[in-house]
């Protein structure tokens, strides 16, 4: 038995030496450190940003933070007031020691530049402004799934993207700002539905939004489409822009305007008004459309090929988190915020805001349609997309 065994054993050796080359001269009890060394060898020649990714996916929020700071950098595209972005970006590297830039950009700009960039975008994260552009973004393949620790907060499914390529932080529902002294002084009442807007009495007395450049215009757009059906929205909109004197760069453009008197009738997101409104412009009143409306959800996502994917999720676990949402309202920022964990800001409670008044937004038609709705609009305006009237659709 014995003599079988070592015979075995023999022919083991044997394999495993012609397995390692046939240098029967190196016993192979060597084999094992030599591996081990080469392996430590290797581990130091890997690269920095695969030594990063390998930590990250260790597990862990840990892992996630220090792998983050072995990057040391974020930039971040934002498309919330840049008060709110500046903080929101400040506070994220006190917290972390990651040096953040940001650039601000309403939300179709953000998505027109990640187009153009092709997979190879000069930010890592987007922060705010509402999802009809992100929505795009995720058809087109710009935006980078991450399941998110943090996600676990929201108050719903429908406050992230099914594949988890955007998450939601904050709504704001979609109205109308009047001037309350102005409509005095002409004798008019202010509108109380959508279709109110296209009455001859407020010709060139409306602000909106560039849908070029803003997705709070697409919002609207989407919104008529939704409410009305496709061809009567358009018409709608012929009618509407009878009355419209200029089309902002920005979503909160028009609320910009109405407390000075610039405009009569802003035409966006109310709680823009609210900010006004505190800011002491105690002329400007609120108005939920009567026959319904919708909101924006306001989110957060990477951008696929970043140059710092750590950094850009710890930023979502960060942007999901009272650390973050928190701040809005010290920023001038009043949306209603979507975390379970966040503290509502009095200042949008107080109001009253009408959040139920809202339609059933379809977000999958809005995805897919609307860059030709986008078109639609300025051809029912007689104009087109890349033509449109300088002097009235702002650009900058």
């Amino acid at each position: 038995m014995k003599k079988k065994l070592a015979m075995l054993l023999a022919c083991s050796m044997m394999l495993s030496l012609t397995a390692c080359g046939g240098k029967e001269e190196a016993p192979a009890t060597t084999a094992a450190p030599a591996t081990e060394a080469a392996t430590e060898a290797a581990k130091e020649e890997a690269k920095p940003e695969e030594k990063t990714e390998a930590a990250a996916e260790a597990g862990g929020m840990d892992a996630l933070i220090e792998a983050a700071k072995a990057e040391g950098e974020l930039t971040v595209y934002g498309s919330c007031e840049e008060e709110y972005l500046s903080a929101a970006c400040k506070n994220f590297e006190q917290l972390y020691g990651i040096k953040t830039k940001y650039q601000r950009l309403s939300t179709s700009e953000v998505y027109t530049k990640v187009s153009e960039e092709a997979g190879k975008p000069s930010a890592d994260v987007w922060f705010g402004g509402t999802t009809d552009p992100y929505n795009e973004a995720v058809a087109d393949k710009l935006l980078m799934p991450y399941e998110a620790e943090n996600a676990k907060n929201l108050i719903g499914e429908e406050y992230k993207d099914p594949t988890n390529c955007w998450y939601g932080i904050y709504k704001g529902i979609l109205g109308f700002m009047v001037n309350t002294e102005e409509l005095n002084r002409l004798g008019l009442e202010a509108p109380k539905t959508w279709d109110d807007l296209t009455k001859e009495e407020y010709k060139g007395l409306i602000m909106l939004s560039n849908p070029n450049t803003a997705g709070t215009a697409k919002l609207i757009i989407n919104t008529m489409v939704q409410m009305k059906g496709h061809d009567e929205a358009m018409e709608y909109f012929k009618a509407l822009d009878k009355n419209v004197s200029q089309y902002t760069k920005s979503g909160s453009g028009p609320s910009k305007m109405v407390g000075p008197g610039e405009c009569v009738i802003g035409v966006g997101f109310l709680h823009d008004g609210i900010y006004q409104i505190l800011q002491g412009y105690d002329n400007i009143q609120l108005v939920v459309p009567e026959d319904g409306t919708s909101f924006e959800i306001g989110a957060t996502a990477i951008f696929e090929g970043c140059a710092h994917p750590n950094a850009a999720k710890l930023w979502i676990e960060y942007a999901l988190s009272p650390d973050c949402v928190d701040h809005a309202k010290e920023n001038g920022s009043y949306q209603f915020l979507v975390l379970k964990n966040a503290t509502q800001p009095e200042e949008a409670e107080q109001f009253g805001l009408d959040m139920n008044n809202t339609i059933d937004y379809d977000f999958e038609d809005a995805k897919a349609n609307i860059a030709t709705y986008v078109e639609d609009f300025f051809t029912a305006l007689g104009s087109s997309k890349d033509s449109a009237d300088a002097g009235r659709f702002l650009t900058e």
